[in-house]
This record gives structure tokens, C-alpha cells and sequence, in this order.
């Protein structure tokens, strides 16, 4: 296709014109930007570049504001590039910036523009290169444009210098080994009085301590002489933030920085360097208690001030400092309980934090009570960081703060009934965790799920799906601790369970399995009592012949003198069971099968083989266990002994106590023999090829009951149901009436109201005290230290798995370009000559004294002789000065000690010769062994240490 004409160039469409008519158009934006996208790839297509580089800038709009594609436009910005007008090349520099990357075809194209370009006369020309270096330099470029670099880093024009040091950055990320070269001239722009220059240079080296702090130690005179010099405030806070590495790593040198930092403290009026100031103090300087309480009053003014971002800084220094200083934190406590109360969320989210970190055993329950009552009255966001806050805080360390693990399990009930509470999912863990690991607990965690199975309006909250499943599975695992298992089967079949997802639904399927279990047996083992004419002494621990049930249907219980349940019973029992009637059993076998009878053509595969193995149960029971008659009980004894060793067997194994399981204990399980887990399944397919799968679409589980003689499985229902007895059908009626809440309507007259009260309704609560004065009282008990009562409640037993001391397996990552970057620059640093090589990793304390005074060169007061420190280590032509002042010396000798000295070095020499043969063969030895040796710490100047 030929490029556009003359008559396309002299009427192109401008950038400025490109912009009118997007904003002017008609057709619709993206069919005007289509059309624009066309022309710009036949404009761009033309040898003139003033028609090019129009396109080139309209495309390079359009990628930056739409994210348009501008991957084909590569060669055309280099085509633009060697114009030598400075308009053109602006226009190139910003398209190739913004297109170019590692992977671009051309990127090697470009080497020799830059190049040419980074030595123009012109400093913007040198500029826009600079600019674009950054942006786009990968090894290559890197490489091979470090002479460059390294030139421009001490231009005399302070602009092009500026631009240099940024680029420095980029430079060394993609090619370490630039270090060597341009480094020390780095180091050198430190002592430039330029600001500008200067605060691109600490920028740089801020950057770099990130990284890896402990190779720039030996610059810390040049950084000290900077914190007291400068008047530059960002220029300080780049340097306070790498002496907040630098400190942490060696502690003398904080005893010299400690004093420059509370003087500035003192005297500046920017909150920004203040801040700095007070966050290096917090988490460096925290051992120096003048300064700390400098800092916690400069806190405290930010606290007090009216702007919302001074006060969340101030809030944020003191969550810092609370680490190690808790009485800052109640020096400042009135504010901070007050930004609980903050329109701002940011605040109420920090002083919150600030309050959970003042919890202990101590004072736990009443601060988890106020802030509750804070919860119910808080937005939705700030009431569930509250309950995720009293939830992480409560379970760190396996629970160690808590003592009553019985307030603990209703706290969580009561927070579940919260209206605005999504931490169904944490509460859920932490119900089905105490109940695993705390046994003394157990009893409280069944009468906490009964109460949450029986509320109504639970149901209709998603979010607490999780806690009922969880409190399904609590009160079916200990049913032996409930106090009323009958009525537990209603909460668990009740017809509202359709409202739960089939995963909750199979956990209330199977906790109502359990439940059925446990009743059965307690009827066995009731009956077998009576025909042997046993006390109730005679029977099983936890077994009373004397207790039963009025709550089932308001059933009539055999022995209506006795049918009265036994208030007495303490929670710290094991067990609670009744006497329960066989017409008891005959109805709870009944309501079962009515309840799970539909659930045998779920779609859901849990719930149909869950409620299909309770319906066998159930069938087996009422078939073989609840005969009447003599003669059929003479006929099916034998079924009924199977029956019952059926029962016992199922009952003991729900009675086998589930432990925690590691989280590694998975891992610890070997790999059998022959298991390829990472085999290709690619055959798969070939192999049950002549499998027919039922398509997603028409998949369904068939229904249990199939049409037989024109008796369809409506007819069947509609059958059972008119052949049910009178007894039944009032049974019904009473169960409607006294839960009426569970049932649907039955017609259209009738309308029931299902408008369910609040789980936790705020005005039900009666008067809530002042939670602020609340909260501010119990933090200033909980920071008095208390003497324990002595008849102070004993913490439960928690179980925790076995801690065994294991050395993880690491693997062993390869060397980064960090690593390496940070091996350069200690080079430099140290010398090449001076330094032990970091593969041998050896301490500077195994060499010689004589070598180790160059190291270790003194100075009498901090901003003295800090370069010439830097120049000893780097330096070698320091060292060769020396050792020409040294032959000097040695030409001023006579003749006859010169040739004494000459027979003595020799004699040394050969010496040294055979010692460095010896030493050789030492060193090839170690180097075929490991190395188990630490790093090689840097070493600083006297003067800060």
C-alpha cells in the first residue's frame, strides 16, 4: 500500500484537532476513535516526517488516554528519532517510552541514538535520552551505554547531572556491574552544594539502602554530615529514612545520629520532617528514653489537631511505639478512645487497633463487651473490623488470653446475633477449635448452638450460614452434654432448612444422624435396664431412669409421675440423659422420615446419601426394635439383637473424640510407591472414550419412589398422608401452633406473618453506659498491674499439637540481581585489595593487625575527614602513595643495611613463597567443602561507633 499524498499531508489533522473532534463527534466514540486509529496507520506509512510524527503523536494520545495498541508504530518512532529537529524527537522519545519494553524486536535499534544523543550539545536533547533511558533500559542498553553515563555524572550543567544520578538507579537494577564504574563518581555528587542535585543523589542511595542496608555503612559520615548540614527538609527525611536501616542494623551508630534527630525535632515547623523524625525515633531509637518521650509529646500534638491525616499519623506513631512502650499509649488515651467515634473510617480503624493492643487476661471481657456495644451501634464496615478485631485478638496464641472459655463461647454466640455481622466464617472456626481443643467448654458450646439452632432469624442471614453449620456440628458431635435432644431434632429438621446451601444442609443432616444414634441408644440401654430389673444405679454412668422429655409434641411419656426434667443439672456434667417412652421414639422415627422422606431426590449428592443413611436407620429401628406384641417379638429377636448391636456399634463410633490435626500433617505423609501425581491424564480420554457422561445441563438424581402401577409418587404422599392417624394429625396441628414461624402458609386466606425480629435488636439491650468512659476506665485498670485473686477462676486444659523443633526445608534460591548489585558496591567500597573475597566469607578479626589499621582509621569529630575515610577504602592510589614514601625511606639507608635488609627479604620471600604454596593447597581443600559461615558484617568508622 503507498503512503499517503501530498494533498493527505497538507490537510492532516492535527493533535488538537484530533482531541475537538472526540469530543464533538456524533457516531460515537469508539467508531470516531476506529476512523482516527485508520488514518494514523496510513499517515505514519509517509517518508515525510513532519506527517510522521503527527501521526506518532496523535497514536501516542490515544494509547495514553484509550490504552490503544501502539506495538506496530516501533519502527516508525526510530524512523522519527533520526530527525534532527528537537520538536521531532521529543515526539519519538515520548512514543518510544511508552511502547517500548524488553521484548521489542527494535529495542537494539535504538542503542546508537541514545549514544549519539546522551553526547549532543544540547542539554534537553541530553535530557529527553536521560529520560527515556529510564524508562526502557534493559542489560543490554545498560551495558553498553554506561560510559556514557558515567561521563554525564559530573557535567557541569546541573541539569543534565540531575537527570544522570536518577538514571543511576535504573542502571544498576539491570546491570550491576556499572557499579564499578560510576559508583564512586555517585558518591563524589554527595558533597555537591546544589539541592537539587543533592536530593536526587540521597533519593538514590535511599533507594539503594532498601535493598540492603548493610552495604552502605561505610557511607554513614557522608549521610551524618548531611543531617546536620542541610536545611533541605525532603532532602532530611530521604537521609532520616536510610539511618532508620542503617541504625537498626549497627546499634553505636545510633548514639551519634540520636541527638541531630531531637534538634530537629525541636526546631522544625514542617509536620513532614517532624513526622520522619518521630517514626526513625519509634523504630530505631526506641532504647534512648529522652528521645522516645520527645517524640511521644510531638505525638500528641498531632493527635490533638483538627486535620484528619495529622491525626491518623499521630494514632499510627503510637500504634508503633506501643510495641515496646505501652504507657505512651495511655498517656494519650482519652483521644485515642475518641477517634473510635471519628467520622473518619481511617481513624476509627487505627484507634481501634491501639485499644486491642492494651488487652489482656486481665481486662478481655469487659473491653470486648463495650466494644460490642460499640459494634451495634457502628456502620457495617467499622462493626465487623470491631468483631474481626476482638475475633484475631482473642485467638492468638491458641487463645491465651482467655481464662473463661464459657464467656468466650457465648461471647461468640452473641456476636453472631449482631445484626450487621459478616464473620460467620471466623466464628465458625473458632466454635468447631474450642470444642476440639477444650473439653471443659463443651457443655456451654451445645447449650450456645441449641440457642442459635432455635433462632428463626439466623436463617435468613447468609452470612451465618457458617455459624449455624458450625453449631449443627457442635450439637450433634457432644449431644451427650444437651439438655434436651428432642428438641434439637426439631431445630435440625425444621422445614426453614431449606434456606441453607446443600453443604450447611448435609452437616444438619448429619448431626441429626447423631442425634438419632444417641437417642436410640439411650432407649436400648433404658429397656434392657427394665428387663433386667436393674436400679438406676445399675445403669451406665450418666444414665437416670428418672428424668424425661415433656418437650417433643408435648408427648405423654410413660410414667407420667416422672415426667419432669431435672433443672438441677450443672453444665460441668458429661452427660444428661432421659428415659425417653417408646411412643417417644415411634414419633421421633416418624417426624424424621417426614422430614428427610423429599430429600432422597436431591440434586445435591451429600444430602441424598445423608439422609438416605439416616431413612435405613430409621427403618431398621422401626421395624425391628419397636414391635409391641409378644409374639412378634418372639418372632424377630434375633433381628432385633442385630439391630441393636447396629445401633451400639454406630453410637460408639460417633463417641470416639476428634482431635486437632497439624497443619503440616498432610506433608509428613510419604508418597506411596508407583503414585505418579504429576502424570499426564492426557490419555484419559481415549481410555473411557466408550463412557457416556450425562451432560451438565440434564443432569438429576432419579426419584426414589418410580411410577408402579399407575401409582405415582404425588399419589403415594397424598395416600400416606389421609392414612394417618388422628394422633398424628393433631400432633401436626400442635407443632404448627407452637412453631409457627417454620411453616409456609396453607392457603390463600390464610396469611402468617414471617416477618422475623432482629437476632440482636440494639433497643432490646437496655440502657448501654457510656462506652467511651467505659473504655477509658478499663484502660487505665487494665495498665495497672493486678495480683491474681487467689480464688480466681482456673484456666481450662487446651489442647495444642505437638511443637517439634523442624528444620523447614529451603530451597536454595539462586543469586538475584540485588545480591550481586550488593556485592559490587561492597567492593567498591572496601577495595577490592582490602576486602576478603565474599566467597570465602572469612571476619575481618582473622587478619592481621597491620592490615586492619587501614581499615580502622580514627576520627576526632564527626564531619572531619569523612571523604578521606571514603577515599582509604575505595582508593588504591592511597595505598601507593604510601608505599612510595616507604622506598624513599629505604633510598636514604647506607649501603651496608641495604644489603642486610636485601638478604633478609629474600630469606622472607622464599618464606612467604612456601607459606603461600601451603596456603593454596588450604584453600583448594575448603573450597571442595560447604561453607557454614556467617556473612561478613561492614565495618565503619570510629567516630560512630
Amino acid at each position: 500500500m503507498s503512503g499517503p499524498s501530498i494533498m493527505d499531508s497538507l490537510f492532516q489533522r492535527s493533535l488538537e484537532d484530533l482531541i475537538k473532534g472526540l469530543r464533538q463527534q456524533l457516531i460515537g466514540e469508539q467508531a470516531f476513535i476506529s476512523k482516527a486509529m485508520e488514518e494514523i496507520r496510513k499517515e505514519i506509512k509517509s517518508t515525510d516526517l513532519s506527517t510522521k510524527s503527527t501521526a506518532l503523536y496523535k497514536l501516542s494520545y490515544l494509547s495514553s488516554i484509550h490504552f490503544h495498541d501502539m506495538s506496530f508504530a516501533t519502527f516508525h518512532a526510530l524512523e522519527v528519532l533520526s530527525s534532527p529537529r528537537f520538536s521531532h524527537k521529543k515526539i519519538a522519545y515520548h512514543a518510544i517510552s511508552l511502547s517500548f519494553h524488553d521484548c521489542t524486536p527494535v529495542l537494539h535499534l535504538i542503542t546508537n541514538h541514545l549514544r549519539k544523543d546522551l553526547t549532543s550539545a544540547n542539554e534537553f536533547e541530553v535530557s529527553l535520552s536521560l529520560h527515556c533511558l529510564s524508562r526502557i533500559a534493559n542489560v543490554d542498553l545498560a551495558r553498553d551505554l554506561t560510559p556514557e553515563i558515567f561521563t554525564l555524572l559530573s557535567s557541569n550543567k546541573l541539569y543534565v547531572r540531575k537527570k544522570a544520578v536518577a538514571v543511576v538507579l535504573r542502571v544498576f537494577e539491570k546491570y550491576p556491574d556499572s557499579v564499578r564504574v560510576c559508583f564512586k563518581r555517585l558518591v563524589e555528587n554527595l558533597e555537591n552544594s546544589d539541592p537539587q542535585i543533592l536530593s536526587a543523589v540521597v533519593g538514590v542511595f535511599c533507594e539503594l539502602a532498601f535493598k540492603d542496608p548493610k552495604s552502605y555503612l561505610p557511607l554513614a559520615p557522608e549521610f551524618y554530615k548531611i543531617l546536620v548540614d542541610s536545611k533541605n527538609n525532603w532532602v532530611l527525611i530521604k537521609v532520616l529514612k536510610i539511618f532508620a536501616k542503617l541504625a537498626s542494623l549497627e546499634p553505636r551508630l545510633a548514639k551519634w545520629v540520636v541527638e541531630p534527630i531531637c534538634d530537629h525535632m525541636r526546631r522544625t515547623g514542617a509536620k513532614s520532617l517532624l513526622f520522619e523524625c518521630v517514626r526513625t525515633v519509634l523504630t530505631s531509637l526506641s532504647e534512648y528514653d529522652s528521645a522516645v518521650r520527645l517524640a511521644v509529646g510531638k505525638v500528641r500534638e498531632f493527635l490533638v489537631d483538627e486535620d484528619p491525616n495529622l491525626k491518623y499519623l499521630g494514632l499510627q506513631a503510637l500504634s508503633i511505639v506501643a510495641l515496646k512502650h505501652l504507657w505512651a499509649v495511655s498517656e494519650n488515651k482519652e483521644a485515642v478512645i475518641k477517634s473510635l467515634s471519628d467520622s473518619d473510617p481511617n481513624i476509627k480503624i487505627e484507634s481501634l487497633r491501639l485499644v486491642m493492643a492494651m488487652v489482656s487476661e486481665h481486662n478481655v471481657a469487659e473491653i470486648s463487651r463495650v466494644l460490642v456495644n460499640y459494634a451495634l451501634k457502628s456502620d457495617p464496615e467499622f462493626c465487623n473490623e470491631i468483631l474481626g478485631s476482638i475475633l484475631s485478638t482473642c485467638s492468638r496464641n491458641v487463645y491465651q488470653i482467655i481464662v473463661d472459655f464459657d464467656w468466650y463461647v457465648s461471647l461468640l454466640g452473641e456476636m453472631s446475633r449482631i445484626p450487621h455481622c459478616k464473620k460467620g466464617e471466623e466464628i465458625e472456626n473458632q466454635l468447631i477449635d474450642i470444642g476440639i481443643r477444650v473439653k471443659d467448654v463443651r457443655p456451654e458450646l451445645v447449650c450456645v448452638g441449641h440457642d442459635l439452632l432455635i433462632d428463626p432469624a439466623l436463617l435468613g442471614n447468609s452470612f451465618l450460614h457458617r455459624v449455624l453449620s458450625a453449631a449443627a456440628w457442635a450439637s450433634g458431635e457432644y449431644v451427650e452434654f444437651s439438655r434436651n435432644p428432642l428438641e434439637l431434632m426439631e431445630a435440625l429438621l425444621q422445614p426453614r432448612t431449606s434456606l441453607l446451601s446443600p453443604s450447611i444442609r448435609a452437616i444438619y443432616i448429619q448431626s441429626a444422624f447423631k442425634v438419632l444414634v444417641f437417642c436410640l441408644h439411650t432407649y436400648l440401654v433404658q429397656r434392657g435396664s427394665t428387663a433386667s430389673s436393674t436400679s438406676p444405679d445399675n445403669l451406665p454412668s450418666g444414665v437416670s431412669a428418672s428424668v424425661s422429655y415433656e418437650s417433643f409434641y408435648n408427648l405423654a411419656v410413660e410414667n407420667g409421675a416422672d415426667a419432669a426434667v431435672t433443672h438441677g443439672l450443672t453444665r460441668g456434667q458429661t452427660c444428661t440423659s432421659v428415659s425417653i417412652a417408646n411412643e417417644s421414639i415411634v414419633n421421633l422415627l416418624n417426624m424424621v422420615k417426614l422430614a428427610l422422606g423429599p430429600l432422597l431426590g436431591s440434586h445435591d449428592v451429600e444430602v441424598q446419601e445423608r439422609a438416605r443413611n439416616v431413612l435405613s436407620v430409621v427403618d431398621l429401628t422401626k421395624l425391628e426394635l419397636l414391635n409391641s406384641s409378644v409374639q412378634e417379638e418372639k418372632d424377630s429377636e434375633g433381628k432385633r439383637v442385630e439391630a441393636s448391636k447396629t445401633i451400639e456399634m454406630m453410637h460408639d463410633a460417633f463417641s470416639k473424640e476428634l482431635g486437632p490435626v497439624s497443619l503440616t500433617a498432610q506433608g509428613k505423609v510419604s508418597l506411596p510407591d508407583g503414585l505418579m501425581l504429576k502424570e499426564n491424564l492426557g490419555d484419559l480420554e481415549m481410555i473411557c472414550g466408550d463412557i457416556e457422561l450425562p451432560s451438565s445441563n440434564s443432569f438429576s438424581f432419579g426419584s426414589p419412589y418410580e411410577e408402579k402401577d399407575g401409582v405415582t409418587f404425588s399419589n403415594l404422599h397424598i395416600k400416606e398422608d389421609s392414612e394417618q392417624s388422628n394422633e398424628s394429625t393433631s400432633l401436626l396441628a400442635e407443632h404448627r401452633r407452637r412453631h409457627g414461624l417454620f411453616y409456609l402458609p396453607l392457603g390463600k386466606s390464610e396469611t402468617i406473618s414471617n416477618d422475623y425480629p432482629p437476632a440482636n435488636d440494639p433497643k432490646l439491650q437496655g440502657n448501654i453506659n457510656d462506652n467511651t468512659d467505659d473504655l477509658v476506665k478499663l484502660t487505665e485498670e487494665s495498665l495497672v498491674p493486678k495480683r491474681k485473686p487467689s480464688h480466681a477462676r482456673l484456666r481450662p486444659v487446651v489442647v495444642k499439637l505437638d511443637e517439634v523443633a523442624e528444620t523447614p526445608f529451603v530451597m536454595k534460591k539462586p543469586e538475584s540481581k540485588d545480591d550481586s548489585l550488593s556485592g559490587a558496591v561492597r567492593d567498591i567500597l572496601f577495595g577490592s585489595e582490602d576486602m576478603v573475597p565474599t566467597s570465602s566469607q572469612s571476619n575481618l578479626s582473622d587478619m592481621p593487625s597491620s592490615k586492619r589499621k587501614g581499615k580502622e582509621k580514627h576520627f576526632t569529630a564527626p564531619h572531619v575527614e569523612s571523604k578521606e575515610n571514603l577515599i582509604d577504602y575505595g582508593n588504591p592510589s592511597s595505598r601507593r602513595r604510601k608505599h612510595g614514601s616507604h622506598g624513599k625511606e629505604r633510598r636514604h639507608r647506607s649501603p651496608r643495611k641495604k644489603n642486610a635488609e636485601e638478604r633478609e627479604d629474600t630469606g622472607q620471600k622464599e618464606k612467604e613463597k612456601s607459606s603461600h604454596r601451603h596456603g593454596w593447597h588450604k584453600t583448594r581443600l575448603r573450597a571442595e567443602e560447604p561453607l557454614n559461615v556467617s556473612a561478613q558484617t561492614p565495618v565503619i568508622p570510629d567516630f560512630l561507633l
